[in-house]
């Protein structure tokens, strides 16, 4: 097995339970990590035989881009639709934070974290 990470992915996004957070958006964080077996890309050198990282990257960012009230529903569709478009990946830990967000104090972010395997 190997792991594959995606770092502080940003996007400007609209998700949140408030009309507000609707019409302004916010700035948005995600981290992404992914195990899967990467043995025969190891050997191969060939992108057919691993994870495409810009794979990755891209379905985050459309997702991100759907608006949700919840951060754990936008991290499900992530999740779900990784699994579905990448049969190699066994195991993905999500984190979807929200910066700044308006909760009334001095808050530099809340984050959701999710993890799934493959069933």
């Amino acid at each position: 097995m190997g792991t594959i990470k995606l770092q502080n992915i940003r996007t400007f996004s609209f998700h949140g339970c408030l009309e507000e957070e609707a019409r302004i958006g916010s700035d948005y964080r995600v981290d992404l990590e992914i195990k899967a077996d990467l043995r025969k890309s190891s050997v191969s050198d060939e992108l057919n035989d691993t994870v495409d990282y810009v794979l990755l990257n891209k379905i985050v960012v459309e997702e991100m881009a759907i608006r949700s009230k919840l951060l754990e529903r936008v991290a499900h569709r992530i999740i779900s639709r990784i699994f579905s478009e990448i049969p190699s990946v066994s195991r993905i830990l999500l984190a979807v934070s929200k910066l700044n967000p308006p909760i009334g104090g001095d808050v530099e972010a809340v984050t959701i974290e999710m993890e799934e395997y493959r069933s």
